[in-house]
């Protein structure tokens, strides 16, 4: 995999579209000038790889668009070595930005193929997540409580699971509702059984799903 110039003259102009978008957090734009994008995609995107688009990655799922990834991402407020987890590995790319802000990533997918397959690209980087393949909404108690928890898909509801394995004081970002459109939710937790409910409006994702695909 090559990362020429042209490409990372590409990220940069990515780079003033997210900033144009709003996206004002420096870590975040950062990481997205560190990961090539392209690396992710399929050589027949490779042109594309950079324009503010979802592509399909297989298994009927998406690499969301860069704009989308640079907004959830701003919404965990990232400080390094803050323990998150991700549901829904998908292409790794989001994953690979949560790493290189300094994150300690868990991220399941429930594909196997794209479990296994955002597990080479990963470790190219020399990350080094804790990858599941599993069901998102049983969440990872074993590695709990989390500082954070993101969402990269869009649930029904919010999964009690995930509710618990936050941490007093952390953030669930998560895209909520059924159907092509769903708000992009934030929680912070308050107490055990409280929460504090923040609204930034639609986004598209495809649907959170339970149990594991082979």
């Amino acid at each position: 995999m090559q990362d020429s110039y042209k490409h990372k003259g590409l990220r940069k102009l990515l780079i003033k579209e997210l900033r144009d978008k709003g996206i004002s957090n420096e870590k975040v734009l950062e990481a997205f000038m560190e990961i090539p994008r392209h690396f992710f995609l399929d050589l027949a995107f490779l042109e594309q790889a950079y324009s503010n688009k979802a592509f399909q990655i297989g298994s009927g799922q998406t690499i969301s668009h860069p704009y989308t990834v640079a907004f959830q991402t701003s919404l965990l407020e990232i400080n390094k070595n803050d323990k998150i987890l991700e549901i829904g590995t998908g292409s790794g790319f989001q994953t690979s930005i949560l790493c290189e802000m300094g994150a300690k990533v868990f991220s399941i997918e429930r594909h196997k193929d794209l479990h296994q397959k955002a597990k080479k690209i990963i470790h190219h980087f020399n990350f080094t997540p804790r990858l599941s393949f599993g069901d998102g909404f049983a969440g990872w108690p074993a590695f709990a409580p989390f500082d954070s928890i993101l969402v990269t898909c869009g649930a029904p509801f919010v999964p009690e699971e995930l509710k618990k394995q936050l941490k007093i004081g952390g953030k669930l970002v998560i895209p909520l509702g059924e159907g092509s459109v769903q708000r992009m939710k934030r929680y912070i937790k308050i107490t055990e059984t409280q929460f504090e409910e923040e609204d930034y409006g639609d986004f598209s994702f495809v649907p959170m799903l339970e149990d594991k695909v082979k």
